[in-house]
């Protein structure tokens, strides 16, 4: 059993026994591996995000939360290419990176068969040039969003012209490749769009931001027609 097989098999182990701990020295039994070997995968499991925890003491062992873990998940080899490819445009400049990437490694730990074998296949003949983006001002826009916090910026727009503004963020808007934070602007006060990568700082204010409507902030602008993406249909909400 290869390493990734036998991830997703100690996750279904676990899964299985929950809430009762399994020792490390039972797991290795199980599935044929040093101890050190298991203690490895277990941490390994941690770093990507699986709820997975040491028990110490007498009785202990590790566990894991069923209700925080991925089934078995059953997708067809053109399901699977999909993600793959659709995961492979989600570089360092792209909002929500990093846990794309973590979900990805759950994911991937998931799969098996023709599924795992397309991904994989797939995965090995995709190619790109790094981007230079900048992590702290992608988290700061990640943490805006999600916590509906008014963020100070400093932008350059399109003429190169630099400026200071206090947002009151609404969404992201994503166009020929380009990430932009809509937003209603303080400064300009009226809705207005925001490129990601021209962004030079950013830093949430801690104050509450109003809820703004998305569409309505996009009125008359260049922005004006655009709809939810066919594939997040089905993570939105009716209206």
């Amino acid at each position: 059993m290869n390493r990734t097989a036998r991830l997703y098999a100690l996750v279904e182990e676990l899964r299985a026994a929950a809430p009762r701990p399994r020792t490390v020295a039972a797991l290795a039994t199980r599935f044929e591996v040093s101890t050190r070997t298991m203690q490895r995968d277990l941490q390994t499991l941690m770093e990507t995000g699986v709820p997975v925890r040491s028990l110490p003491g007498r009785g202990g062992g590790w566990s894991i939360d069923p209700e925080a873990t991925l089934p078995p998940i059953h997708l067809t080899p053109d399901e699977a290419s999909a993600l793959t490819a659709a995961l492979a445009a989600a570089d360092t400049s792209t909002p929500y990176a990093d846990a794309a990437r973590t979900a990805a490694q759950k994911i991937v730990a998931s799969m098996a068969g023709p599924a795992s074998a397309a991904a994989r296949q797939l995965a090995a003949q995709i190619v790109s040039l790094p981007a230079h983006g900048d992590s702290a001002i992608r988290t700061a826009v990640e943490q805006a969003l999600a916590d509906d916090l008014v963020l100070r910026l400093s932008y350059t727009d399109a003429a190169g012209h630099e400026s200071n503004r206090v947002v009151e963020p609404a969404g992201l808007l994503t166009a020929g490749g380009r990430w932009y934070l809509i937003a209603w602007c303080r400064t300009r006060r009226a809705g207005r769009g925001f490129r990601v990568d021209r962004i030079a700082a950013a830093a949430p204010t801690g104050e509450r931001a109003r809820l703004r409507d998305l569409s309505e902030l996009l009125v008359g602008s260049a922005g004006a027609d655009a709809v939810p993406p066919a594939a997040l249909a089905a993570l939105t909400p009716p209206s």
